[in-house]
This record gives C-alpha cells, sequence and structure tokens, in this order.
C-alpha cells in the first residue's frame, strides 16, 4: 500500500482526485489540503464523500512526506513552490498547465510570461496514457494534459500517426463543454440567468490547449474553438478533417483498432441505430472512458471526428490517476472501473 497526498483539494478536480484515491485499492490518502478551509471536513466541499472519509483540510506547509503527491493546484502555482513539492514526494503529478509543454517558449506565446523553472519541463511526461504510456513507466514527474486538448488529441491520434490526413489542408475542431470546465470560482458568466441555456462561444481563437494539440499531434496548425453549453461534466468535440486521396472508411477502421485495440479506456463508437450512434459526453459522467465516432463525408474526401469524454474525469483527475497506475506499476485500470449511468 502506498500513500499519498494531494495539493488543492477545494477544487472540483482536486475533489475528484480524492474520490477516486479514496477508492483505489493501492492507495491510502495521506493528507488533502486547501489553505482557506483548514481544520474543515473535506466532506463540507464535497458531499459526495460524505460518511467515506474523516479526512480534515491541512495547509499546504503542514504536507507530511509521502510517496506521491497531486497538484490540484490554479496555473502557476505547482511551477513556483516545485522545489519544496519535491521534497514531499519522489512521485508527482501535476494537473495545471505548468508543465505541460515541453518547450519554455510556448509559456511565453500561449500563456503570456517566461516559465520559471523551465529546466523542469523535460523531467515531465505529458499526462496522455495512450501516447507515453513506455515513458510513465519509468517516470517521476507527470503533467496531466488540458481537458480540452485531450479530447481532441485522442479523436485525432490514429489518423496523424498513420498517415492518413492531407495536411495541407485544414483541421478544424469545435469542443462544446460543461460549465465544470471554468472550476468552482464564481464570476458573471457562471451567474444561474447567464448561464442557464447558454450556448455562448467563450474562445473562439486562440484557446490555450491549442498548444498540447500542436505538440502531441506534431502538426503546424490547428483551428480550435470552445462553445460553452448547458451541461455541468462533459465535452464533446467535432473534427473536420480532409483525408488523403484514395483513402476508404475502411482504412480509417483499421487506424483506429491498431492504434486503440488494447487501451482500456477508449472505446469506439460507431452503431447503425439508436440514438447513441455517435459519442455522448452525457453517458460519460463521472467514467474515465474516452468515446471515439467518425464518419466520411460520402461526396468529399472530409472526414468528421466526434469525441466524447467527462472533462473532470479522462480530462483531468481520472487521466492522472490512470498515470499513476502506470507509474507506479499498479494494475491500469485499477480504481477507474465505474461504467457511467444511463439515464441520467
Amino acid at each position: 500500500m502506498k500513500n499519498a497526498s494531494i495539493i488543492g483539494g477545494s477544487g472540483y478536480v482536486g475533489g475528484e482526485v480524492l474520490r477516486l484515491l479514496l477508492g483505489h485499492p493501492e492507495i491510502e490518502v495521506k493528507q488533502v489540503t486547501s489553505e482557506r478551509l483548514a481544520g474543515k471536513p473535506v466532506s463540507l466541499l464535497h458531499p459526495n464523500l460524505r460518511s467515506h472519509t474523516d479526512l480534515v483540510f491541512s495547509k499546504a506547509d503542514e504536507v507530511e512526506a509521502c510517496d506521491i503527491l497531486f497538484l490540484a493546484l490554479p496555473h502557476g502555482l505547482a511551477m513556483k513552490n516545485f522545489s519544496q513539492y519535491q521534497e514531499i514526494a519522489p512521485k508527482i503529478i501535476d494537473l495545471s498547465a505548468d508543465f505541460r509543454l515541453r518547450n519554455p517558449q510556448d509559456y511565453v506565446d500561449w500563456y503570456g510570461h517566461e516559465h520559471s523553472v523551465a529546466d523542469q519541463l523535460e523531467n515531465f511526461v505529458y499526462g496522455i496514457v495512450e501516447l507515453h504510456r513506455d515513458e510513465m513507466k519509468n517516470a517521476n514527474y507527470i503533467s496531466g494534459a488540458g481537458c480540452n486538448a485531450t479530447c481532441t488529441i485522442l479523436g485525432l491520434y490514429p489518423l496523424f500517426k498513420k498517415g492518413l490526413i492531407d495536411l495541407e489542408r485544414p483541421v478544424t475542431v469545435e469542443a462544446k463543454v460543461g460549465s465544470s470546465e471554468s472550476g468552482n470560482k464564481v464570476n458573471d458568466a457562471s451567474h444561474h440567468p447567464e448561464r442557464s441555456g447558454a450556448v455562448r462561444s467563450f474562445k473562439a481563437t486562440g484557446h490555450r490547449h491549442t498548444a498540447e494539440m500542436l505538440q502531441e499531434l506534431s502538426v503546424p496548425e490547428i483551428h480550435f474553438s470552445g462553445t460553452a453549453i448547458e451541461m455541468v461534466r462533459g465535452i464533446l468535440t467535432t473534427a473536420q478533417v480532409f483525408l488523403k486521396s484514395g483513402v476508404t472508411e475502411k482504412d480509417v477502421w483499421k487506424a483506429y483498432r491498431e492504434v486503440y485495440g488494447d487501451e482500456p479506456f477508449i472505446r469506439i463508437v460507431k452503431a447503425k441505430q439508436g440514438i447513441y450512434r455517435y459519442p455522448e459526453p452525457k453517458i460519460l459522467a463521472g467514467s474515465n472512458f474516452c468515446d471515439i465516432g467518425f464518419e466520411k463525408d460520402e461526396r468529399s474526401d472530409r472526414l468528421v471526428v466526434m469525441t466524447a469524454l467527462d472533462n473532470l474525469m479522462k480530462g483531468a483527475a481520472g487521466q492522472a490517476v490512470h498515470g499513476m497506475n502506470v507509474m507506479m506499476g499498479f494494475p491500469e485500470t485499477a480504481g477507474l472501473e465505474f461504467l457511467g449511468l444511463h439515464p441520467v
């Protein structure tokens, strides 16, 4: 049994990490921090954990040595205090954006500031297990991937890996996202009369997660836009790409099967009937699955790829626990067996 602690346990992602670790057969949760709520029970902010744990929030400077440390902090704080976190645990998983990008210049270009510990970037493995499993097996540090980036990358990766996409033509992605993506901080946009019923473009261009897509898919350009809809959990990305001349839908099927055939959390969804013929984030809430579907335009080389996941799970906490399982040598599905609900 290994012990783990969470620094930044008051947010939605920190709460999901805690929920998963409390049910993990190989992990004992040692401490969870919140500067604002130190001394208060964690169930005050995470009521789904009532009667499941008697943990109370600690302050970050009270965290003791542990085997693995999860950082669920706002962007900028993990890099600022990284040296002290290194002293707490030999294995660290950071769920912020602080260590996702390999090139320090990307932080200047996409986040508007220089990286304060750029020499550490090469020590982190980017957090999508399906792309970096072998590296994670020998890693000490993992950086969780952005939720929109995860959804986009997983949907398109086999097509790029197998060289099926015509890179002379645009790659366009539109994401529909739930309200939990913006976290639990209250703002004007989250006010119920403003948020309810919304179909709101919030980042038509320049979304920071685009940097991760470019990095992981090794492409020069992706046109990404984000739209907020009335949903709490979930992301659905719709990608429009163009296949090379002569590539058939059978070739696309083959690419996805070869790349993802043995993946425990990837499901290819392409049914011929029913209301769930394509991926649907609603039925993935609380699960670590990523559902991917596609359809080729009969009149052109256009391929539409639809990808769905729970932004707090496969897009954040579930992905982090999956990475931990690989890094620590645990069974990959440990603590992540929940299948989702229907109806919900």
